[in-house]
């Protein structure tokens, strides 16, 4: 039996149907991706499956005791709240009894008396209670998970309502992770992360999330590296493909081949058909030719539809000016701020590159590590705190930005698109047709090309912007986080707009200038970049000539090689300290092995202090002949021969050895006395 199921879905806005009579199940430990164009009813489709909808038809069913858990683009938190207690909220149970025990403790500061017994009483109950309620054993998961998405230990005390929209969306992530539920339901999990946080929720969903996976996204990498089956809303239809975003692309191009194929085959009788219904529908054989008319018109209705188109790009760039060999060229640059607790957060310091025509560089980072102004600075529109900055001769930048307040909102987006080449490149003034050809090849269809620049959505905006940007005949290009607002295949026509080979060349067609790219979006730094600028958030940038996966592969092998050897240096030490203990505990043992023969000495040769030297030297010499005696006796044939007799001996020659100890230590004292 399914953990979710979903059957004859069928749901509307006005007239724009999205979901048209679909189906889906999802199994225990189904690890799903959902993909399509923006506006396609994604999020609506998930919305459904969660119950914060109510499909126009159709039905929903979650498995007897399974649990479900959503994570919505915008998230319903408490805003009195704090960071950790939202997060904590997962386990409802306990952070109930959390509360309780933080009412508790407050009212501890004032109480007295009786009442301070009685809330001493009920502080240990709750306790007891938390303990038995997985305790404080959740602690250190809450904080694993916070810490992953990127949250520090100064921030876990902040109130919901103080946090950014991102930092919301992060919380509400940590919630639905901590809960552990048998279907994982998430939109765009990865919105607000940077790349290290992408990464963490990509080990932890392949790696420790057990239950099944339903996700929205637009993160490739993250679809290939988690998902074992997608599924792609298109035109209010379900189409479910096996195996990952890789094999999903794979399929795809074969599915849409066969149908094109199809499609052209079909159209080619019915042209056929026309020409002779055209040519005989006036003659004898108009009978027939009506005949034919009237079936054709029977087959137009059940016809094959043209499938989508998703051809390569195909846009030719205006040849931009030629730049200097040298683009950027940086030298100590270093930059600071004051961060609101007093401290000084250093962004970068004595950082050194050189930017050559044509390269492709990608800026990466934690978020807040400085990429922005990093970027400010090398083009001059922010001052360094130290060191110098050069950009070379004939340069034209084009710089994209997270927002786009200088977009006339009323302008169509073909003319948005003519506007901006007329503004930046005067030469270069496209005709009507050709801005509708540059608006198609950034999949703006014909009726979405008369839009108005206000009324599109964001990734709308972002691909128009983006459209005009490219176009504009520029030879530096600096992207900041284009992707944000783009789905999938307008992702990846930037893709295809700026894509390199593997000498880091542009590919034929592409823009061919020089590129700044600042992204958390894997894919795209892989298909564009052969630079990287790497800023740590902690002060320190690296320059990394190779691809963002070379990047990661080498970190991760560093990393290995640094566990390796705190692992074998912490086994040196425990080795160490082994023999160290070992060594201590052996001279501990013989000291107090000297310590009980010295007492024994003692006490043997106090019995002797009252006795005369002479009496002492006698019985001594007596002694010790006696034991050469019995050496002696031991080394006769007659005696080794036989072990009784020489186990005698034995034994009265450790008996003398004995008694022979404490008298000569009592003769040596009395030797040492005489002579001091």
């Amino acid at each position: 039996m399914p953990l979710l199921s979903a059957t004859n879905l069928r749901h509307a806005y006005g007239t724009d149907i999205v979901l048209s009579d679909v189906s889906l199940s999802v199994e225990a430990g189904d690890r799903v991706g959902i993909v399509g164009r923006n506006g396609t009813g994604k999020t609506t489709l998930l919305k459904v499956l969660t119950g914060r909808m109510t499909p126009d038809s159709g039905s929903v069913s979650l498995a007897k005791s399974a649990k479900a858990s959503y994570l919505s683009q915008d998230p319903d938190l408490d805003p009195e709240e704090t960071l950790r207690g939202a997060a904590e909220a997962a386990f409802s149970e306990l952070h109930d009894l959390h509360h309780q025990l933080d009412g508790v403790f407050a009212g501890m500061e004032s109480a007295e008396g009786a009442e301070l017994d009685r809330l001493l009483k009920r502080q240990e109950s709750l306790e007891r209670r938390i303990e038995a309620a997985g305790g404080y054993a959740i602690d250190h998961k809450i904080d694993r998970v916070l810490h992953g998405l990127g949250f520090r230990d100064s921030q876990f005390g902040i109130k919901v309502s103080g946090l950014s929209g991102g930092q919301k969306g992060r919380v509400a992530l940590a919630k639905a992770l901590l809960e552990e539920p048998d279907v994982l339901l998430l939109d765009e999990p990865t919105n607000h992360l940077d790349l290290e946080g992408r990464l963490w929720l990509e080990d932890f969903l392949s790696g420790e999330f057990s239950g099944a996976i339903v996700m929205i996204s637009h993160d490739r990498y993250l679809l290939n590296n988690v998902v074992t089956r997608i599924i792609e809303v298109e035109d209010a239809r379900l189409i479910d493909y096996p195996g990952n975003y890789d094999a999903f692309r794979e399929i795809r191009a074969e599915r849409r081949m066969s149908q094109a194929r199809a499609y052209e085959k079909q159209q080619t009788k019915f042209k056929q058909e026309e020409a002779f219904i055209r040519k005989y529908k006036a003659g004898q054989r108009a009978k027939q030719a009506r005949g034919r008319e009237s079936r054709l018109a029977r087959q137009r209705e059940g016809s094959l539809e043209r499938p989508v188109e998703l051809a390569s790009f195909g846009l030719q760039f205006a040849r931009a000016t030629r730049s200097g060999d040298l683009v950027v060229t940086a030298r100590g640059l270093s930059k600071a701020y004051d961060a609101e607790d007093g401290s000084r957060k250093v962004l970068f310091h004595d950082l050194d590159v050189d930017i050559t025509r044509g390269e492709r560089w990608g800026i990466i980072g934690p978020n807040g590590a400085g990429k922005t102004t990093l970027v400010n600075c090398l083009l001059g529109t922010q001052e360094p705190d130290e060191g110098t900055v050069r950009l070379g001769a004939n340069i034209q930048p084009g710089y994209y930005r997270q927002t786009h307040e200088h977009v006339d909102p009323e302008r169509p987006v073909y003319r948005y698109l003519q506007d901006v080449i007329k503004k930046e490149n005067p030469d270069g003034l496209l005709s009507e047709q050709q801005s509708r050809d540059l608006a198609g090849a950034f999949l703006f269809s014909g009726d979405e090309q008369e839009k108005e620049m206000g009324l599109l959505s964001g990734g709308e905006r972002s691909r128009a912007v983006l459209a005009g940007l490219l176009a504009s005949a520029k030879n530096l290009l600096i992207l900041d986080e284009p992707t944000n607002h783009l789905d999938i295949p307008s992702a990846e026509r930037l893709e295809q707009a700026l894509a390199i080979d593997e000498h880091g060349k542009a590919i034929k067609g592409a823009f061919d200038g020089t590129l700044i790219l600042i992204s958390h979006d894997r894919a795209l730094i892989d298909a564009t970049c052969s630079h990287l600028l790497v800023l740590d958030g902690a002060g320190n940038a690296q320059v990394f000539i190779g691809s963002y996966t070379e990047w990661h592969d080498a970190e991760v092998e560093k990393k290995a090689a640094a566990d390796f050897e705190r692992a074998e240096a912490k086994r040196r030490a425990e080795q160490e300290e082994k023999k160290r203990r070992a060594a201590e505990e052996a001279k501990s043992k013989h000291d107090a092995q000297r310590a009980e023969q010295q007492a024994q000495s003692d006490a043997a040769s106090g019995k002797f202090r009252g006795m005369k030297t002479e009496w002492l030297e006698s019985r001594i010499e007596q002694i010790e002949q006696r034991i050469k005696e019995i050496h002696a006796e031991m080394m006769l044939p007659e005696v080794w021969k036989d072990p009784a007799k020489c186990e005698k001996l034995g034994k009265e020659r450790s008996t003398l050895a004995g008694e022979l100890e404490p008298l000569e230590f009592e003769w040596s004292r009395r030797a040492e006395e005489a002579m001091g």
